[in-house]
């Protein structure tokens, strides 16, 4: 993997006529861990959209990432009238990387069910699967543990634990408590316009 780093400096974003947040610098080393909290209009997932290059910045601005990128929300970019394993093979090919460990999340005895069968819990497990698919340096993780039981909760800390460790750098914005040892914390309501 090719470690790397974020250095973003001057990130604005608007939603209407509103500004949400101006001026924000970050800085992430290899390993590093970004937590944003705040209430629900604050900015997290405009922040991690902004970060990821699907949504243009309010004002001009710099982000630097070295290494790639994955972004993960709710949506998991799998055909929902596919069988999962299928619907996984896909992106694997796309991506030119092996499959994703099935077992490891819990989706052996998926692979057969088409996507849109899959639970809400199963759904982030299927999104985690193909994040993994991705093999990309850096991830940006919104609402990772979105429906997920307290040993789907233990999963993504683990895989998480496992990216910094490689030298990636992991952003998530999570309402819910999620283990991030020595994380930084931006709360967005910090760096109002």
């Amino acid at each position: 993997m090719q470690a790397g780093a974020l250095i973003a400096k001057g990130i604005a974003c608007r939603r209407g006529d509103r500004i949400l947040f101006a001026g924000l610098a970050l800085s992430l080393a290899p390993g590093s861990a970004l937590h944003l909290v705040g209430p629900n209009g604050t900015g997290k997932t405009s922040l991690l959209r902004v970060l990821a290059g699907l949504l243009p910045p309010a004002a001009p601005c710099t982000i630097e990432w070295q290494g790639s990128l994955a972004y993960l929300d709710g949506r998991t970019a799998l055909d929902e009238h596919l069988p999962l394993a299928e619907a996984l093979s896909f992106w694997s090919a796309l991506d030119n990387s092996p499959p994703p460990p099935l077992e490891r999340l819990g989706l052996t005895r998926l692979a057969d069910i088409p996507v849109r069968y899959l639970s809400t819990g199963q759904r982030k497990r299927a999104g985690l699967a193909r994040l993994i698919g991705q093999q990309a340096d850096h991830w940006l993780l919104d609402e990772p543990l979105n429906g997920l039981d307290a040993e789907g909760t233990a999963l993504v800390e683990a895989l998480i634990a496992e990216r910094r460790a490689a030298g990636g750098v992991v952003i998530v914005a999570s309402h819910q408590p999620i283990a991030l040892p020595g994380a930084q914390v931006l709360d967005l309501r910090d760096h109002p316009a």
